[in-house]
């Protein structure tokens, strides 16, 4: 891409790992866009999703998520111990490469003036985007949250939205969209559960207070931790950096005979900030970005880039990430996404294939079967290369339901729904996965005789792979059936299974 826009859009829902993930899926729904992270929060009830796009595509992606959440997401039924106005509850653009932050401010009102006009949801602008003063920190917009802002925007010329009519929507409420630069979210949990002393700390820190430049904070009750939490956003981790930070928040803990317990940051954070904080702690006084190995890698790749581009590129290269990825301690990506893989894989070699005879004059005559068959494994191998990615979030989300807490009676059910759900669809992504392959090996069927006898060893090994995703997908689905009570639903899944199995024979 030579433009590239990042977009981290909030919604308030954290709990749910299925609406998260159906949020998710609408944002992709085009063309060049990435995702980077998803993070959720159950206590927040709160989700961070960061993806990028283009100049051009990004603020389309962010229009379908924000029209998906609206669907999804009723605010009269959210309670979370963080601030919100809107299902969408903001949506920010940050420049990357080739954009300036005056090309994301168009962006922004372009967003946030559709999001009115399609959804009726009215938007307001803040950080760069801002069109008031008062309006360039999010927490002046959202102050007195959905509940207030409802009552207040109906008398109070003031509240008005910068697109929309002086009413929220019902269940949507309204949404805060702007431009800015890259923003860190840094949460540091205290070893107490008195949420005020969390709330003190922050007004000490914050510049609204008086604090450190560039520093948001607030206090929030983690209630399932059993802790209190300084929240907070840096907006420039130049001037203040991260090691700044958790020093202050650590000199305020100890003042009040308090530790802290740990931190996290939400969403992505540039190495650069990482490297700071790291220099700071360990007082490294020979230290330029150099010294950092993947800095100098990087550095001697890029002078190599030229030379490389003009020859053939590593295979291996092409194939060492997926394969690290896969090697990792985390759980994803795993089996299922390895049997996507082979399901393209499988694909790609047919097309190969097909390619190959379709320049053979001698069998002119099959032709339109192989372009026909061409056609079609395109889009298989496509639909699984999409389960390479939808098979690992969906995994993430099985896990994500299992953090929920389980305190309460009304806490448990919540649980066990929210675990159902992404059951169901961690068993459905391998599924599909499975009968994609065995539709693969039906074109491997279809080609054989009318494609070059010198391929003949590359259908072989579609073949096998094509099998191997079968199986792999099979035994994936089987894996997240455990935890689905539906009994109508499973019978479903597993007369389709026995039908994979019974073709396969």
């Amino acid at each position: 891409m030579q433009t590239v826009v990042e977009c981290v859009p909030n919604f308030s829902e954290g709990r749910d790992p299925g609406k998260v993930e159906a949020i998710i899926a609408a944002l992709l729904a085009g063309p060049d866009v990435y995702l980077l992270d998803k993070e959720m929060d159950a206590d927040h009830n709160r989700s961070v999703i960061t993806f990028v796009g283009t100049r051009e595509t990004v603020g389309e992606a962010a229009l379908r998520a924000i029209g998906k959440a609206a669907e999804l997401i009723d605010l009269n039924r959210h309670t979370g111990a963080h601030p919100r106005l809107g299902a969408t509850d903001v949506v920010p653009f940050v420049p990357v490469a080739g954009v300036a932050l005056e090309d994301c401010v168009h962006i922004a009102e372009w967003v946030a003036e559709e999001t009115w006009r399609r959804f009726r949801i009215p938007t307001y602008l803040y950080e760069a985007a801002a069109r008031r003063t008062e309006r360039k920190n999010l927490e002046n917009i959202r102050k007195g949250q959905f509940e207030g802002v409802r009552e207040e925007v109906r008398t109070n010329p003031e509240r008005r939205p910068d697109f929309g009519e002086a009413a929220l929507h019902a269940t949507a409420g309204a949404t805060v969209v702007g431009a800015r630069k890259f923003l860190i979210a840094f949460n540091i949990n205290l070893n107490t559960s008195d949420v005020s002393v969390a709330k003190s700390i922050a007004r000490k820190i914050r510049a609204s207070s008086g604090g450190m430049p560039h520093v948001k904070a607030m206090g929030v009750d983690l209630k399932a931790r059993k802790l209190a939490q300084v929240s907070m956003n840096l907006t420039d981790f130049e001037t203040t950096s991260l090691a700044t930070a958790f020093a202050a928040v650590g000199r305020e803990a100890v003042a009040q005979s308090i530790t802290i317990a740990g931190s996290e940051v939400v969403g992505l954070v540039p190495r650069r900030a990482l490297e700071d904080a790291a220099v700071r702690y360990l007082k490294v006084e020979n230290f330029h970005p150099d010294l950092v190995f993947e800095n100098r890698l990087a550095r001697v790749m890029e002078s190599g880039a030229a030379a490389k581009r003009a020859g053939a590129s590593s295979l291996r290269s092409l194939a060492e990430g997926f394969v690290h990825a896969v090697a990792s301690e985390t759980p994803t990506p795993g089996g299922g996404s390895v049997s996507a893989l082979a399901g393209a894989l499988a694909a790609a070699l047919e097309e190969m294939v097909c390619r190959i005879t379709l320049r053979r004059a001698t069998y002119a005559v099959h032709h339109k079967t192989l372009e026909q068959s061409l056609q079609r494994l395109a889009s298989l191998r496509d639909r699984q290369l999409e389960n390479v990615d939808r098979d690992a979030r969906s995994y993430d989300n099985v896990l994500a339901a299992m953090k929920l807490p389980k305190s309460t009676e009304a806490e448990k059910a919540q649980r066990a729904r929210a675990l159902e759900d992404a059951s169901k669809l961690a068993a459905s992504v391998p599924l599909e996965t499975a009968e994609l392959a065995a539709e693969t090996r039906q074109v491997v069927e279809t080609l054989r005789g009318v494609t070059l006898p010198q391929a003949a060893s590359d259908l072989a090994v579609a073949l096998s792979l094509a099998d191997a995703a079968r199986r792999g997908g099979i035994e994936n689905v089987r894996a997240n059936l455990s935890s689905i009570q539906d009994k109508g639903w499973l019978a479903q899944i597993e007369e389709k299974l026995r039908q994979l199995e019974k073709t396969a024979k």
